[in-house]
C-alpha cells in the first residue's frame, strides 16, 4: 500500500499497534456501501472506465454477500478493513481494483464510513428507545390510579400514582431521542471528495455521492471533514445521558425490589439467585444497567480526552475513536432492552405501595394548602400548624386522616369537618390531577392514532432494518 517509499517491512510491533482491523471489521457495511457509492461516481464522471466501474460494483457485491455470510477473516498485515476489502476486490478482478482509490484518501473514507455506522447506531437506539417508551405507557396507563409515595430524599413527600412516576421515565427519555435525532441531523453531512485533507484534482461530483449515501449535503471544509469527530462525541453524549437516565430507572427498581420496600417483583427470567443463599432473588439485570452507565460516561471521556489536542487535520490517535463508541452503543442496546423486559414484566404490588403513602404522613401539604384555601392563613403558618398537626398524629400512632377533630382544632380552632375531604391519599392525588395531564403521551406515540397519523414504533419487535429517528415524534 505505502511500500514505494520505504525499504524495509516495519517492525513487528509496529505492525500490531498499526493494525485496526480487529476493530473497524465492524463497519464492513458501511465501508462497501461508500466504496458503492464512490465508484458509481468515477463512472459517471468519466474518472474510470464504465467498464472499470461494473467490475469494481460486482466484485464489491461479492465481498458483501462474503462477508455477510462467513464474516471478515482478519489479516493484521492488511491493517483495517479498507485495506482488506481492497485486497480482496483485486482477488476477484484483477488490477481494475486499484482504480477504486482514485479521487479519496483513507482519511476521508473512515470519516465517510464511521458517519455511516453512527448514524444507523442512533436510528437503531431511536427504535430501542421507542420500544421502552410505549412499554412505560401501557404500564403507566395500567397503573394510572395505583396511588404510591412519591419521594424526596428518598423520603415519603406526597402521594403520586405509579402511572405518573413510569411517565417521568417516558420524559426523559423523549428528551433523549431529541437529542439522538439533533446529533443525527448535524452528523448528516459526505466526507467523501476531501481526500487526505485538501481534497482533490479529479472532476468528482460530491453532491451525487453524498446522495447516493443518504447524506443531506457534502461537508463544506475538507480539513474539517477527515478530523472532525463531533459526530461520535455527540452520540457519546446523548448516549451518557440517556445511559444515566435508565441507571436512575434500575437503581428505583433495585431499591423497590428489596424487601424493605416491596414494591416490585421481578420475574425468574429477569433475576438470579445466589450460590450460597437458597432464599435470594437478586434483581441483576437492573444492577447491570446501572454499572453499564458507567463505563458508557467512561468511553464518552475517553474520546474527549483523544481529541483535545489534535492538531488539524488528521493522527493517527484517530485510530481510537472507534472503540469507545462501539462499547457505548453495545452497552446502550442492551441496557434499552433489558429495561424494556423488566418493565414489561415487573409484578407492581400496589396494595404495599398504597400502604406505604398512607404511612408516611404524605397528605401533610394538603392540610397546609387546605388552611391557605378555605381558612385564609398564610402559608408560613399553615406550614407551621400542619407540623404540630403532624407531631401529634407520631405521638399517637396515627395518621393524620384519623386524627379526631377535636384535636385538630386545639391546633387551630379554624380547622373544622371539611379537612377530612383533602386527608386520605386519594383525595390527595385527585386534587392535583391538572398537574398529571402529562400521563398520556404525544399523540404520535399512542397506540390509538388518529387516521393519518405515522406510528414510529417498528411494525414488529426485532426488526432488523432501523428507521431514522424522528424529532418530531422523539
Amino acid at each position: 500500500m505505502w511500500g514505494g517509499r520505504f525499504a524495509g517491512a516495519p517492525a513487528a510491533i509496529m505492525a500490531e499497534i498499526n493494525s485496526s482491523i480487529a476493530v473497524d471489521k465492524r463497519f464492513w457495511r458501511e465501508d462497501i456501501a461508500a466504496s458503492r457509492a464512490h465508484v458509481a461516481m468515477l463512472g459517471t464522471q468519466g474518472i474510470i472506465s464504465a467498464a472499470d466501474a461494473e467490475a469494481i460494483r460486482s466484485g464489491l457485491d461479492r465481498i458483501e454477500a462474503e462477508y455477510a455470510a462467513q464474516g471478515v477473516t482478519e489479516d493484521p498485515a492488511l491493517e483495517d478493513i479498507h485495506m482488506h476489502v481492497e485486497h480482496r476486490l483485486t482477488e476477484l478482478i484483477g488490477p481494475a481494483a486499484g482504480r477504486l482509490h482514485t479521487a479519496r484518501s483513507r482519511n476521508d473514507q473512515v470519516a465517510t464510513d464511521f458517519r455511516l455506522w453512527v448514524r444507523r447506531a442512533v436510528d437503531e437506539i431511536g427504535n430501542a428507545l421507542a420500544d421502552l417508551q410505549r412499554v412505560l405507557v401501557i404500564r403507566a396507563e395500567e397503573h394510572a390510579a395505583s396511588v404510591m409515595p412519591g419521594f424526596t430524599h428518598l423520603q415519603s413527600a406526597q402521594p403520586v400514582t405509579l402511572g405518573h412516576h413510569l411517565m417521568a421515565y417516558y420524559e426523559m427519555l423523549r428528551r433523549d431521542g431529541r437529542r439522538f435525532a439533533d446529533a443525527r441531523a448535524r452528523m448528516n453531512e459526505s466526507p467523501l471528495g476531501a481526500a487526505a485533507l485538501a481534497g482533490t484534482g479529479f472532476p468528482i461530483d460530491r453532491h451525487a455521492a453524498a446522495a447516493a449515501l443518504g447524506f443531506d449535503r457534502p461537508a463544506a471544509n475538507s480539513l474539517d471533514a477527515v478530523s472532525d469527530r463531533d459526530f461520535a462525541l455527540d452520540f457519546l453524549m446523548a448516549a451518557t445521558q440517556c445511559s444515566l437516565h435508565l441507571s436512575r430507572l434500575a437503581e428505583e427498581i433495585v431499591i423497590w425490589a428489596s424487601q424493605p420496600f416491596g414494591f416490585v417483583a421481578l420475574p425468574d427470567d429477569y433475576s438470579t439467585g445466589s450460590s450460597i443463599m437458597p432464599q435470594k432473588r437478586n434483581p441483576d439485570a437492573a444492577e447491570l444497567v446501572r454499572g453499564h452507565s458507567g463505563r458508557i460516561s467512561g468511553a464518552m471521556l475517553s474520546l474527549l480526552v483523544t481529541l483535545k489536542g489534535l492538531p488539524l487535520a488528521y493522527s493517527k490517535d484517530l485510530q481510537d475513536d472507534k472503540p469507545p463508541v462501539f462499547e457505548a452503543y453495545d452497552l446502550l442496546i442492551l441496557s434499552l432492552r433489558a429495561m424494556t423486559g423488566m418493565i414489561e414484566a415487573a409484578r407492581f404490588d400496589t396494595g404495599r405501595m398504597r400502604a406505604a403513602a398512607e404511612a408516611g404522613f404524605a397528605t401533610a401539604t394538603d392540610l397546609a394548602d387546605w388552611l391557605v384555601r378555605e381558612a385564609g392563613v398564610p402559608f408560613r403558618e399553615a406550614h407551621h400548624i400542619t407540623g404540630r398537626a403532624v407531631k401529634l398524629a407520631e405521638s399517637s400512632g396515627v395518621q393524620l386522616a384519623e386524627l379526631p377533630l377535636d384535636g385538630l382544632r386545639q391546633i387551630d380552632a379554624r380547622i373544622d369537618e371539611r379537612v377530612y375531604d383533602v386527608l386520605s391519599v386519594d383525595a390527595s392525588v385527585a386534587s392535583r390531577t391538572p398537574a398529571t395531564a402529562a400521563l398520556r403521551p404525544p399523540t404520535c406515540w399512542r397506540r390509538s392514532r388518529p387516521p393519518g397519523t405515522r406510528s414510529v414504533f417498528p411494525a414488529k419487535r426485532g426488526s432488523a432494518r432501523p428507521r431514522p429517528i424522528s424529532a418530531a415524534c422523539a
